[in-house]
């Protein structure tokens, strides 16, 4: 008998320690789980400080704006905007770019960056785009004086309806007080990348219907010319593909694009962990939980940070973007289609990474005479340009010795997919690369196939770390 209340024993003890780490991960996936959810809920923190901060009626509606929304990750936060400059506009665009900006210690580059923006763009551009910048400081004085300059500036532009300039009240703000000192931050620093979470957040919630992607930058930005029709290009190329976000700059939260669909989402998440970490540091961990597992950042880069002076205690900050061109912009238009090869992948460097104009490149074991690879549109298109690269610089012998470059036409089913039932060539490679100019004057037909053939057997793998193509009309038509 004493044996069996032994081991009784040993049982209940076993059952206990092994529930604290299993509750520990169920409460963390229940946490996270919040984003995936329509109709949420309040967790009971929330609540008790709600129910706190009622006896207290002069700090209670700062807590009930902010909280009360978590409750539902799919709809907007209720704050009331004030409308410093501009008038909601008549109609959707086809980009939003937001800008958060706040009294600097020491230089301020907001006229700039806004300056940039539009003279890099095109009157055509011009039409798709709309500004927003949310003057999120908490001295009006300073946010009066600033907008009087923006609209003296940029009158034009306001009335066009190219940019608004917004501002949230201070009361719909959560505490700015006490927050965790996480990282080892001084309370101030903390204190001012909290304020800086939710600074962001509300701007994104502003902009949720706005239009059909969302470009988040910092006030002290530099942009390339026609960034726009570059950013277009990368989109139509991605068509077919998921992503939450795309990036066209490596630093902080400059260039990062978003679907609009996918704002409400993103200002509840910074809202609900503002006082956490850094907002860069959160837009990753929300790619993540959005099954966005892989950066995908384009290159050259399309916007530069040029400020020399931190908005945090005037700082100095000298980063920069070593991939920005400013004036050689040319991303190709690579219009959507299916990738087919025959050579033998290595990993998980596959077709399609070729065809991206992300930093990645397909990787193949040393193929033979008369292996391809084929990129099949999903229609057929008139090319004007076709640019490919093998090899890299830490490879240069992973380059295709020998091959031929083929356009075709004449779509069939096979077995491997679809493919070109008739092919004319182009042009051989020479030292691994190939330039075609002129393509839509060389060939009559719309172009249904390129293909890379292999005209001799070589011992050395196949890099092919670039494919790019230009259509004679805007990926759009």
């Amino acid at each position: 008998m004493r044996l069996v209340w032994k081991s009784l024993d040993k049982m209940r003890c076993f059952r206990k320690r092994s529930t604290i780490p299993f509750l520990g991960v169920l409460i963390t996936c229940l946490l996270f789980l919040n984003l995936y959810i329509e109709d949420g809920y309040v967790l009971e923190e929330d609540k008790r400080q709600l129910r706190e901060t009622s006896m207290h009626p002069s700090n209670s509606e700062r807590y009930v704006h902010t909280f009360r929304e978590l409750t539902n990750f799919s709809g907007t936060i209720n704050v009331t905007y004030r409308y410093l400059a501009g008038t909601p506009l008549p109609r959707k665009k086809y980009l939003t770019i937001g800008l958060s900006s706040v009294k600097r210690k020491r230089g301020n580059y907001l006229m700039e960056t806004i300056k940039s923006i539009f003279d890099q763009s095109s009157y055509e551009e011009l039409k798709e785009i709309v500004v927003v910048v949310h003057l999120a400081d908490f001295d009006l004085a300073w946010c009066e004086n600033l907008v009087q300059d923006i609209s003296r500036k940029f009158a034009h532009h306001i009335i066009a309806g190219h940019l608004l300039v917004i501002h949230a009240p201070e009361e719909y703000y959560p505490s700015l007080d006490g927050l965790k000192r996480n990282y080892d931050d001084p309370e101030d620093r903390v204190r001012f990348r909290s304020k800086q979470n939710v600074d962001y957040a509300f701007l994104l919630n502003f902009c949720t219907n706005l239009s059909d992607f969302y470009m988040m930058l910092e006030d002290d930005v530099l942009c390339s010319r026609n960034f726009l029709t570059s950013l277009k290009k990368v989109v139509t190329s991605r068509e077919g593909s998921y992503w939450v976000m795309l990036e066209f700059s490596k630093l902080g939260y400059i260039g990062k694009l978003y679907h609009s669909r996918d704002l409400p989402r993103l200002a509840h998440f910074l809202l609900m962990f503002y006082q956490e970490m850094p907002c860069d540091w959160l837009l990753i961990h929300f790619r993540g939980l959005l099954a966005q597992k892989d950066v995908i950042r384009f290159k050259p880069s399309l916007f530069q940070h040029m400020g020399y002076y931190s908005s945090y205690k005037g700082a100095e900050n000298k980063l920069k973007d070593d991939d920005f061109e400013e004036d050689s912009i040319d991303i190709p238009d690579n219009p959507p289609a299916s990738l087919y090869t025959n050579i033998n992948v290595f990993e998980n460097y596959d077709a399609t990474k070729a065809y991206s104009s992300v930093d990645e490149y397909f990787w193949g074991k040393p193929p033979s005479t008369g292996d391809f690879f084929v990129i099949v549109f999903n229609k057929s298109t008139k090319i004007s340009k076709i640019k490919i690269l093998t090899g890299t610089d830490d490879r240069q012998n992973d380059i295709l010795h020998h091959g031929a470059l083929e356009v075709g036409e004449k779509l069939v089913g096979t077995k491997r997919g679809r493919q070109c039932s008739s092919y004319i060539t182009l042009g051989e490679f020479k030292n691994g690369n190939i330039d075609v100019q002129d393509v839509d004057h060389k060939i009559a037909f719309a172009i249904e196939c390129v293909r890379i053939v292999v005209t001799a057997s070589q011992k050395e793998w196949l890099i092919i770390r670039s494919i790019s193509l230009w259509t004679t009309q805007p990926p759009s038509q």
